[in-house]
């Protein structure tokens, strides 16, 4: 089976600072790296080096052809990325000594994907693929009602969260995940709780508090492992990727949470996004 993402590209430029900035503050940083990034090249990345067949749909500009470049050295193939006459979509992402992070997001070419690429790639989709989205692209809904029209199984990943984005999506997903906040969100906004959702899959993330699987019988919890982080920064995205290309490969939910899970608890460990994300041989030999 292979893996169809919908999915923004970013160049991430990532500042280390002593602490997070407030209002008016103006701080120096002790450094400064730039990364690929974007949750949708992070994703890509992780499903790729967790060993699953992995097709990008994208856009960039004719400053981020490296970007493509790049995922395409990481195992991505790319042909569905294309490029557009404006910006590539640029983060600016503050990192505290702790690990915490703030970041300052240009959409550029990732709001700008045309309707053609989409449709080029879906053609070459089989039933029982996965097709990925995440609220940093244009043609979400589109491409969650082709994929569940195409027998497709379709993943949302919740954020950015736009409590409207996500309704507009719901009908069509098979697994959704999102963070605690962006739950709280979501409940605000429909009355639903998780396990009340009209999905198949929910996954709550809960940061150092780990994870809650809502299925087809009951929640189950999943406890995170103890590191000491450096950078969250790209982790969530690593964590889904990893589920995903878990499941793409027959694994079972909780299996493949389990390797999500070690996936980011090594992730939280480095410095920068898409480009340190652990391979599947790392994260079978981590023994926490």
């Amino acid at each position: 089976m292979a893996i169809w993402n919908l999915g923004s590209i970013n160049v991430d430029i990532v500042y280390a600072v002593p602490h997070i900035l407030a209002p008016g503050e103006t701080l120096a940083s002790t450094q400064r790296d730039t990364f690929l990034g974007g949750k949708g090249a992070n994703m890509s990345v992780a499903a790729a080096r967790a060993a699953a067949r992995v097709n990008h749909i994208g856009a960039v500009g004719h400053d981020g052809v490296w970007a493509s470049d790049r995922l395409l050295e990481y195992g991505v193939d790319t042909r569905n990325i294309t490029v557009l006459d404006t910006d590539t979509a640029q983060a600016i992402i503050m990192v505290d000594p702790h690990g915490e992070n703030a970041i300052v997001l240009h959409p550029g070419a990732n709001v700008e994907i045309p309707q053609t690429v989409l449709q080029t790639a879906m053609a070459e989709a089989q039933t029982g693929d996965w097709i990925v989205l995440q609220n940093e692209t244009n043609l979400q809904r589109t491409a969650a009602r082709m994929g569940k029209k195409m027998g497709l199984r379709v993943a949302y990943a919740a954020a950015p969260f736009d409590a409207d984005r996500v309704m507009a999506v719901l009908p069509y997903l098979d697994f959704l995940i999102l963070n605690a906040v962006e739950a709280a969100q979501l409940q605000a906004a429909t009355g639903q709780e998780p396990q009340d959702l009209p999905v198949r899959d929910v996954i709550v993330t809960l940061g150092a508090d780990g994870a809650d699987w809502y299925g087809p019988s009951k929640k189950q919890h999943f406890v995170a492992i103890n590191v000491d982080p450096v950078d969250t920064t790209g982790a969530g995205d690593t964590f889904t990727g990893y589920v995903l290309a878990g499941l793409d490969r027959g694994m079972t939910m909780e299996q493949a949470i389990g390797q999500a899970t070690k996936a980011s608890a090594l992730m939280v460990t480095r410095h920068g996004t898409a480009d340190v994300i652990p391979d599947l041989s790392e994260v079978t030999a981590f023994r926490p």
